[in-house]
C-alpha cells in the first residue's frame, strides 16, 4: 500500500460493521481516501468470494478509481481491478473488484435480479444524489430482500447527512472517517461580482491572481467546456514559465484526461467541470478556484424537455471543491464570491430524481414490475413527473395502457440509452446506430451555425467538417459501432435521418408557420424557432431532437427535415381529421372548418361547408357569451321578465336565475334551439327572445311569478299598468286622480312587499314618492292639493280623495 490515508483508521470499525450486519454507510470527507482504500480493503478482509462491484457517478472517476487501484496492486487495469463504462471495458476472469459506472448496475439487476457473482455492492459518491444511483439502491435493497439476504451493500458519501441513509436501509450502521489533516485557507473576494460583470473575465482574472500568489498547481472549477475554453484562452497567452494548462471535462479524450491526472515536473493548471469535485485525487495540486457556478440538467414540464442550467454552487459542493486543495498538503481554496454571499447559497444541490426526465426511470420501475411505493427511495420520484413519463412510453409502445411494459418495452429497456433513442433503435435498426449514438453525445459541430443533423451524420461517416470536435466524433463512431452489433433488423428498416428521429421525438414534429420568420409549431403543442440563414429554414417539417429549452420560445439546435410521406408512413394511423365549429372573436361569427391533423399540427385547412345545425349552433352559443346579452337585443318585455323573477328570487322564491350570468350559463336550454344555421348574433334578429327565456319556468313556476310578481297593477279605474321590477323596490308611476278612492296601498311578493307609488302631476311630472297612500291622502294631500289646484284649475282636487271617482279628464267648466 501507499502512505497511510485518513480512511484506514475507520476500515477496522467498517469491515467489523458489514460482516456483522450486511450493509453500513460510510461518512468521509474529501480526500480521506474511501474510493480507492475501502475496496482493496474489503478484498483484503475476505469479502472477494463475489466480485466487488462499486459504483462512481462518472466515466472519468470509474476509470481512474480502477487505473489507481490496480496501480497499488502493482497490477494492470483488467485482472484483480477492473471497469465498465459504457462502450468501453477493462475486465478478465480474475477481476475482483468492478468499477463501473451507476446506470450499468441497473441494466444487472434487471438482467440478473440475483446479481449471480455478486458479493458486494458499494455505492460510492453517494452525496450526488444521481438519478441512477438512487434508483441502483432502492433495487438493490429489494433483490437483498427478496433473492439474496447474503448481498453486501456499502454506501460512502463526503457530505450527505448520513442518518436519512442509514434509517433507509434499516438502521444500517454507520461509520465516520476523518479528514485530511492539512490545512486549507479559503480566500473569498473583497465584494460580490458587479452587476454585468463577464463571467469568463472574472474567472481568468481570478485564476492568474491564484498563479501569481501560490507555487503549486491548480485546478479550477468552471460550470462546462464551453466556459473552459473561453478561460484557457484568456490565460494561455500569458501562462507562467514552465506551467502547463489541461483541460478536464466529461467529453474530452481519454489521453487528455490521463494527461490532466497524471503527476508532472511543471507546474499544472487544470480547467475542469464538476467531475473533478470528488472520487479523484489529482496530483500536485495545491490551490483551488471556485467560481461558484455547476451546470445541471433540468427537466421543464412546460415544454416537455430537458435543458441545461447553470446555478450557483451548493454549499455542499464548495466544501468538496475546496478539499481538493488539500489532498496532498497544505493548500488556497479562492471563491469567486463574498464571504457576505456565503449564507445564501443552497446547503445541497437538489437531488437528480427531483428536476430530472423520469422517463428511464419509469421505464426500469416497469420492467422490475414495481410502483415507486414499493421501493425504499431516499427521494420518491415526483409523481407528476412519473405520469408525464408513463405517458411518453405509451406512445412509444413500451407501456400497455394499464401501465404494464410490453415486449417492446423490454427490448427497449436493455438498450443504454433514453428510452426515445432505444426505441428509435429498435424499430429503424443498425442504420440509426450512428444517430442514436450522436443524439445520446454531446454536438460534435456545436457553435458550426448549421442544426441539420445530416451534416452531423456526415461527419461521423467520415467527411471532414470545419471546426468538429474529433474527439467527440471518434467516441460516437465506437458507440455506433457498438451500437449496431446490439439491435437487429426489424422487418421494415429506416434509413431517413428525419425518419429515425421522428421515432424517437413523436412529440417534437415541426412544421413551419405562416410569415417571414422560421417558426415552427411542434406536434406536441409547444414552440421553436431556428435562425433564418438555416439551411432548414424553409422546410415545410422537421423533427426537432435539441432546443436551448427556453420555455415560452426555445431555439432549435439540433433538427432533420422530415417529409409528409414520411410522416405519413410513420404515423398514418395516428393522422386524423378534425371538424370543428367554432367562435371567431376577430371575425365575430362562427368559423366552421375541416382539418387533418397529427397532435398539434394542421396538415390540412379546408371550410367545413355541411356542418351540422347542432354544432353550428353550439359555437354560435359560446359566441353569446362570449359578446354578452348586449349583443341580442332581448327586448323590454324578456327585461321585465327577468327582473320579476330577479325580485322573487330576492325574498327567498325557489326560480332560475335569469340574471344575465344565469341565463348565459344555461343558454344551452333557451338560446340554443333557436340559434339555427345562423353564423352571426345578428342575424337573430325578430326572436321573442322572452319567449324563449320564459321557457326556462315550469308551468307552476310561471303561475307563481304571475301571482306573486304580477307584470302589472290594475288602477281604481281599471286601467293596467307596468310594474317596474328592475330597482330596490317595485314601483309604478301615474296620475295623482287615478288612484281616487285607492284606500289601501298596493304590495306584491311574499311578504307583501309596498310597490313605489310616483303620483303625477296633469302634465306628467312627479308630485310625491310614496310607499304609504293612506299616509299620503291623510297628510301631505292637502299641501299637494293647495299647490296644485290653482296651476291645474281643470282637474279636480276634492278635499276627500278616498271619497271621489278616480279620473284621468279634466273638470267640465259651467
Amino acid at each position: 500500500m501507499t502512505d497511510r490515508l485518513p480512511i484506514d483508521d475507520a476500515v477496522p470499525a467498517l469491515m467489523r460493521a458489514l460482516k456483522t450486519y450486511g450493509r453500513a454507510v460510510l461518512q468521509a470527507p474529501p480526500g480521506a481516501g474511501k474510493t480507492t482504500r475501502v475496496p482493496l480493503a474489503m478484498l483484503d478482509a475476505g469479502f472477494g468470494r463475489g466480485r466487488i462491484v462499486m459504483l462512481e457517478p462518472r466515466r472519468l472517476a470509474t476509470r481512474a478509481a480502477a487505473e489507481r487501484m490496480a496501480a497499488m496492486l502493482g497490477e494492470p487495469v483488467g485482472q484483480t481491478v477492473g471497469y465498465r463504462i459504457r462502450g468501453e471495458a477493462r475486465m478478465s476472469k480474475t477481476t475482483r473488484i468492478e468499477v463501473v459506472t451507476e446506470g450499468i448496475l441497473t441494466r444487472m439487476l434487471q438482467r440478473d435480479p440475483g446479481l449471480t457473482g455478486v458479493g458486494t455492492v458499494i455505492f460510492d459518491e453517494f452525496h450526488e444524489r444521481s438519478l441512477n444511483a438512487d434508483l441502483g439502491l432502492a433495487l438493490a435493497w429489494e433483490a437483498r430482500g427478496a433473492l439474496r439476504p447474503d448481498l453486501v451493500l456499502l454506501v460512502m458519501s463526503a457530505t450527505l447527512e448520513a442518518a436519512p441513509v442509514a434509517t433507509l436501509l434499516d438502521d444500517a450502521p454507520v461509520v465516520t472517517a476523518a479528514g485530511r489533516a492539512f490545512a486549507i485557507e479559503t480566500r473569498w473576494r473583497d465584494r460580490p461580482l458587479p452587476a454585468g460583470a463577464r463571467f469568463e473575465d472574472q474567472a481568468a482574472a481570478l485564476v492568474k491572481r491564484a498563479l501569481d500568489d501560490t507555487k503549486g498547481g491548480v485546478l479550477a472549477f468552471l460550470p462546462g467546456a464551453a466556459e473552459i475554453a473561453r478561460v484557457a484562452a484568456r490565460l494561455e497567452p500569458g501562462l507562467p514559465q514552465g506551467c502547463r494548462l489541461h483541460r478536464l471535462y466529461g467529453a474530452a479524450s481519454a489521453p487528455a484526461q490521463r494527461a490532466g491526472l497524471a503527476p508532472q515536473r511543471a507546474r499544472k493548471l487544470v480547467l475542469a467541470t464538476a467531475i473533478a469535485e470528488t472520487s479523484l485525487t489529482i496530483p500536485d495540486i495545491t490551490c483551488v478556484v471556485d467560481c461558484g457556478r455547476a451546470r445541471r440538467a433540468r427537466y421543464d414540464p412546460g415544454s416537455g424537455m430537458a435543458r441545461l442550467v447553470t446555478e450557483r454552487v451548493s454549499r455542499a459542493e464548495a466544501d468538496q471543491r475546496r478539499g481538493r486543495a488539500g489532498r496532498t498538503g497544505p493548500g488556497v481554496a479562492y471563491r469567486m464570491w463574498a464571504r457576505s454571499e456565503e449564507g445564501s447559497l443552497p446547503a445541497f444541490a437538489p437531488p437528480e430524481i427531483e428536476t430530472a426526465d423520469l422517463t428511464g426511470l419509469a421505464l426500469d420501475l416497469a420492467v422490475w414490475g414495481a410502483a415507486p411505493g414499493d421501493l425504499a427511495f431516499l427521494t420518491p420520484p415526483p409523481e407528476a413527473g412519473l405520469d408525464r413519463a408513463r405517458a411518453l412510453l405509451g406512445d412509444l409502445g413500451a407501456l400497455h395502457p394499464t401501465g404494464q411494459v410490453t415486449e417492446h418495452g423490454r427490448a427497449v429497456a436493455r438498450f443504454p440509452l433514453h428510452p426515445r433513442l432505444a426505441h428509435m433503435l429498435v424499430r429503424a435498426g443498425p442504420a440509426a446506430a450512428p444517430l442514436a449514438a450522436l443524439l445520446s453525445d454531446r454536438d460534435p459541430l456545436y457553435g458550426t451555425g448549421s442544426v441539420d443533423i445530416g451534416a452531423r451524420l456526415a461527419a461521423v461517416g467520415g467527411d471532414k467538417a470545419p471546426a468538429a470536435d474529433a474527439a467527440t466524433l471518434s467516441r460516437i463512431r465506437t458507440e455506433a459501432k457498438r451500437l449496431a452489433r446490439l439491435v437487429g433488423d426489424p422487418p421494415e428498416p429506416i434509413t431517413d435521418p428525419g425518419e429515425a428521429t421522428a421515432l424517437a421525438y413523436p412529440d417534437r414534429i415541426g412544421m413551419r408557420c405562416r410569415g417571414d420568420d422560421p417558426r415552427f409549431v411542434l406536434s406536441g403543442g409547444k414552440g421553436a424557432v431556428m435562425d433564418a440563414a438555416d439551411a432548414l429554414a424553409g422546410a415545410r417539417l422537421i423533427v426537432v431532437a435539441e432546443t436551448d429549452g427556453h420555455a415560452t420560445e426555445a431555439r432549435i439546435r439540433l433538427a432533420a427535415p422530415l417529409t409528409e410521406a414520411g410522416l405519413r408512413a410513420l404515423y398514418g394511423d395516428q393522422i386524423a381529421w378534425e371538424e370543428t365549429a367554432v367562435w371567431s372573436r376577430r371575425a365575430n361569427q362562427v368559423e366552421t372548418r375541416r382539418r387533418e391533423k397529427f397532435g398539434a399540427l394542421i396538415l390540412r385547412d379546408e371550410h367545413w361547408r355541411d356542418a351540422p345545425h347542432a354544432a353550428v349552433a353550439q359555437a354560435l352559443t359560446e359566441g353569446l357569451r362570449a359578446r354578452g346579452l348586449a349583443a341580442l337585443g332581448l327586448g323590454p318585455v324578456a327585461g321585465r321578465l327577468a327582473d320579476r323573477v330577479w325580485f322573487l328570487r330576492a325574498r327567498g322564491t325557489d326560480l332560475p336565475d335569469l340574471t344575465e350570468p344565469g341565463l348565459l350559463g344555461t343558454a344551452e336550454a333557451w338560446f340554443t334551439p333557436l340559434a339555427g344555421r345562423a353564423r352571426r348574433l345578428e342575424d337573430l334578429g325578430g326572436t321573442d327572445w322572452a319567449a324563449a327565456i320564459a321557457t326556462l319556468l315550469t308551468w307552476d313556476q310561471r303561475q307563481v311569478v304571475d301571482r306573486l310578481a304580477p307584470p302589472r297593477f290594475t288602477t281604481p279605474l281599471g286601467r293596467a299598468i307596468a310594474i317596474d321590477y328592475g330597482a330596490d323596490q317595485p314601483a309604478i308611476a301615474l296620475r295623482l286622480q287615478e288612484m281616487f278612492g285607492q284606500a289601501t296601498h298596493p304590495t306584491v311578493g311574499p311578504d307583501r312587499t309596498p310597490l313605489l307609488v310616483t303620483l303625477l302631476s296633469p302634465a306628467g311630472r312627479p308630485l310625491q314618492v310614496t310607499s304609504d297612500l293612506p299616509g299620503f291622502w291623510a297628510t301631505s294631500y292637502g299641501d299637494v292639493r293647495r299647490d296644485m289646484r290653482g296651476r291645474y284649475p281643470k282637474h279636480p282636487w276634492p278635499e276627500d280623495p278616498l271619497a271621489a271617482a278616480p279620473t284621468l279628464k279634466a273638470t267640465r267648466r259651467n
